[in-house]
């Protein structure tokens, strides 16, 4: 098990130490809370979450609304929440 200590900035972001990153094998993450513990998981492939929401958007949709729409989708089955 590997564990760091790392300071969070005013404004809430974290750097994730060289050596988590390169286990993580992955550049998007998810953050899962459970009480009072933090775990932070890889998500192994955005493109193909994005590709399996596709289908949800208006034919003509710019890429970035595709991406928006997917995130909002992803966001609402891991946490059963609206994004905010």
């Amino acid at each position: 098990m590997t564990t760091a200590a790392v300071k969070i900035t005013q404004k809430g972001k974290v750097t994730i130490p060289k050596e988590i990153r390169e286990k993580l094998k992955a550049s998007v993450v998810y953050f899962e809370v459970k009480g009072d513990i933090v775990m932070v998981k890889p998500v192994r492939d955005a493109a193909g979450s994005l590709r399996e929401f596709a289908g949800n958007v208006k034919p003509g949709a710019s890429l970035r609304q595709v991406k928006d729409k997917a995130w909002k989708v992803a966001v609402r089955e891991k946490t059963g929440k609206k994004p905010a």
